[in-house]
């Protein structure tokens, strides 16, 4: 849908500017006046990972006038793979300061403003009143409902993308859009979907490169959305396979039942983060990565149970456990082999999905099983610092 520019242009640019920016000033759907608009817009990007980086990237070398980042984490290694606003010499800093670092070196005149925090329903509607536009690059379904709510309530549009294997998706909501136009985040998902349905990229991965394909995308919507320019993404769905290098367009509209956005909620609740299953009564018994090892020494009898994947097996699994992935653990003809009365850990990366199996097998009558608290990243940071994280 095409859209009027989102902001009023400055006055002028300065004679470096123009040299600058003189590949821009020379498209005729750009020329000077687009500019100038891009000068004068606050962007807010939200997350200066994967996708936060070569959107930060591009939108700083277009020019945009300033840049807001909301990250509250720190650069890992692991991080490397996809960030590529970071780098090596970042680990442990901010991701924030890193990225405005990275921002003031590639164009210093842009102005980067951090917020250094996690975006809370306490804070998110006056960090985002502050900017025309904001870009949703998290990972999670909890920010993307506070952020879609947040912009609701504030009237601002955002551009918002995900990604996940080799699969990104991309799109532009705007409650407020002009003729009545209107979308956002609730009509293309009115409801989370199951937490054990949305695994993240740090439990499913990501192929790196195509943080770039999607960000890049994500940035020519916010140039689109400030100029005034082309048909943007708003009432459209974007798909994009890597692998098939293909993408598919899917017509967006306003869900037929809507409730109306009138202020924030719970949305750690509302995705039901850190709830397993519906069955919150059921009791979770779980084990430290130390109190494990003690009772290893101890000569305890153990069953040590790694429902992970295959590939996660191969990257680094603990002495002595077992293989059986998740999927395969649940299902009646596994447990039924399983001696009930046991003392089973069972554990996976974080801790999330070993929870799921524990849980499944409590209703088949397992009276002695736990689950790794944290996962074997715990027990690489507790008990085994020889062993590779991922």
């Amino acid at each position: 849908m095409r859209l009027p520019p989102l902001v009023k242009p400055v006055e002028n640019l300065s004679n470096h500017e123009i040299s600058r920016y003189s590949r821009h000033l020379l498209i005729p759907e750009v020329g000077l006046e687009g500019q100038k608009r891009l000068k004068s817009s606050k962007v807010l990007v939200i997350g200066a990972g994967g996708l936060g980086s070569p959107v930060l990237l591009y939108l700083a070398a277009a020019g945009v006038g300033t840049l807001g980042i909301v990250d509250f984490d720190v650069v890992d290694e692991s991080n490397l793979q996809r960030q590529v606003i970071h780098g090596q010499s970042d680990t442990g800093r901010l991701k924030s300061e890193s990225a405005r670092d990275a921002i003031n070196e590639l164009n210093p005149y842009v102005r980067v403003q951090l917020h250094s925090e996690r975006l809370e329903t306490t804070n998110a509607i006056a960090i985002i009143s502050a900017y025309d536009l904001v870009i949703d690059g998290t990972d999670n379904f909890a920010t993307r409902y506070l952020v879609n709510d947040a912009c609701v309530l504030t009237g601002k549009p955002y551009v918002w993308g995900s990604i996940f294997r080799f699969e990104g998706q991309v799109s532009v909501f705007w409650e407020n859009a002009p003729a009545g136009m209107g979308l956002n985040y609730r009509d293309l998902y009115p409801e989370p979907p199951p937490s054990e349905m949305a695994p993240s990229c740090a439990e499913g991965g990501v192929l790196g490169i195509l943080c770039a394909s999607i960000g890049a995308m994500m940035a020519t919507e916010a140039i689109k959305l400030i100029t005034g320019i082309g048909e943007t993404m708003l009432g459209r769905l974007a798909v994009y396979d890597a692998l098939d290098m293909s993408y598919r367009f899917i017509p967006l509209q306003k869900a037929p039942v809507r409730t109306p956005i009138t202020d924030l909620i719970d949305y750690q609740e509302f995705c039901g983060v850190d709830r397993p299953t519906n069955d919150s009564h059921i009791h979770i018994p779980v084990i430290s990565a130390r109190e494990l090892k003690t009772l290893q020494e101890k000569g305890e009898q153990i069953q040590l149970i790694d429902v992970r994947g295959i590939e996660e097996w191969n990257i680094v699994h603990i002495e002595g456990a077992t293989h059986i992935p998740k999927n395969q653990m649940m299902s009646t003809e596994v447990l039924a082999t399983m001696n009930k009365e046991g003392f089973i850990v069972l554990h996976c990366k974080m801790g999330m999905r070993s929870r799921d199996v524990l849980v499944e097998m409590q209703k088949y009558g397992f009276t002695n099983v736990k689950s790794l608290d944290g996962g074997i990243l715990a027990w690489i940071k507790d008990v085994d610092q020889s062993l590779p994280t991922y």
